[in-house]
């Protein structure tokens, strides 16, 4: 039931600013669906890939979901079916569209979604400008996961559109005027030691976290060493040419079984044309960069090849660890390329942020001392916390303000079509 809310209670400068930052995150997600035509807005090639026109429409769903039906006294929902059409996983609000049908959706029209999109926004801004000071820290906190959410959801949009644009034999591009990849070699890997002991990972407070990155909590940690920089498409290839997919004996028995069952053969987006590689990217067909670092390769790939080189992949804890104290900088989503770049010359560790999200050999689990949150934005992260594997430090689709030390990505470890690639790690003994 709406509540109903006493006059203004907070410096209008503060509601200013969350109403600008809602305006700005919403703005770019629909600046990131303009190259689009569409029909281009509908198609779906795979489950995990959505449409563009359904990503627009569940967040805004997701803002009048938990934000306005709660707070904002006599909301008038915009239409009593998109409660069923974009809910996306949420088994406490009520049944749901398929996550593998959305693309059967020709209706409600793109034009439709951006006029809920902009009644969404209307009504918004005046829970802002209005809520009362008792219930702003709980309209605040929501309005954080919010926008974060549809941060994560324009990470998404990039990464399905890719896909699903992918698929068409014509190979078009997202975007023709994507700026020209920088022209250099990556510098060669070498080998940085960290010490052993009891170190404390997780959000340890101060801005938002996810509450999947809580509580900070010690953990024990042998020597390791991690590479400088993520294994390229050169050396990935090597792994290729060295008879990689066809060794069983270099995969872990899911692994194996997935490459047999799907032919895997190569990296996702490779192909080889006329005796050349070429990789399809946002802005279309390329010829296969051998110092970019190797993107699109699933958690039993990278595993597979840490196994060929010798090495492992780092674990969770030991990424964290690491990045420690680092500032996040390096090829996400606002350099504009939407493509990973060779690393730069450099010391210590390159490219820890951006590019690719990097597999861990961490299961996706909660830390101790995790509680779920009540309700139904409980089931946001934690109900996943079984069977996935857990990614680190962005990519070059991630929004710069969104990534962070602590912050867990997780995906199945079958999945390739997110911007995943990997570091190696080692043991000192």
């Amino acid at each position: 039931m709406a509540l109903t809310h006493s006059t203004s209670a907070l410096p209008e400068e503060q509601r200013s600013t969350w109403a600008d930052a809602y305006q700005s995150v919403r703005k770019r997600s629909e600046e990131l669906c303009a190259p689009l035509s569409p029909e281009d807005y509908v198609i779906q090639t795979a489950p995990e890939a959505s449409p563009a026109k359904w990503h627009l429409a569940h967040v805004s769903w997701f803002f009048e979901t938990f934000l306005l039906k709660e707070y904002l006294a006599s909301y008038p929902e915009f239409h009593p079916l998109y409660r069923y059409l974009f809910n996306s996983y949420y088994e406490q609000i009520g049944h749901f569209q398929p996550r593998e049908e959305r693309g059967f959706l020709s209706r409600p029209s793109v034009e439709e979604i951006v006029r809920y999109r902009a009644h969404v926004d209307e009504h918004m801004l005046t829970l802002l400008h209005s809520a009362s000071e008792d219930v702003w820290p709980a309209v605040k906190q929501r309005l954080e996961i919010g926008l974060n959410h549809e941060q994560q959801h324009q990470e998404l949009l990039l990464t399905d559109i890719k896909l699903n644009l992918s698929a068409n034999p014509l190979r078009p591009a997202y975007r023709n005027d994507l700026p020209d990849i920088p022209k250099r070699s990556a510098p060669s890997m070498r080998w940085l030691e960290f010490p052993g002991g009891v170190h404390e990972i997780g959000h340890r407070g101060g801005g938002f976290a996810y509450d999947n990155e809580k509580p900070c909590h010690r953990t024990y940690l042998n020597r390791f060493r991690l590479a400088s920089r993520p294994v390229t498409n050169g050396e990935y290839l090597a792994f290729m040419e060295d008879g990689g997919y066809d060794q069983p004996g270099l995969w872990l028995a899911d692994g194996w079984a997935t490459v047999k069952r799907l032919h895997w053969s190569t990296p996702l987006y490779w192909e080889s044309v006329g005796g050349e590689w070429w990789q399809f990217t946002l802005g279309g067909p390329r010829s296969l960069n051998l110092e970019e670092p190797v993107c699109h390769v699933s958690y039993y790939e990278a595993e597979a090849y840490a196994a060929w080189a010798g090495k492992r992949l780092p674990t969770e804890a030991e990424w964290e660890v690491a990045a420690r104290g680092l500032a996040v900088a390096g090829n996400l989503r606002d350099s504009g390329y939407l493509q990973p770049v060779a690393a730069k010359q450099g010391d210590g560790l390159l490219q820890l942020y951006g590019d690719v999200w990097e597999h861990t050999a961490s299961p996706y689990q909660p830390y101790p001392g995790f509680r779920h949150a009540a309700g139904a934005l409980g089931e946001y992260n934690g109900k996943f916390m079984c069977s996935q594997m857990v990614l680190r430090g962005g990519s070059c689709v991630t929004p710069a303000d969104h990534i962070r030390a602590s912050y867990r990505n997780f995906f199945y470890p079958h999945e390739r079509w997110q911007f995943q690639g990997f570091r190696l790690a080692e043991d000192v003994s």
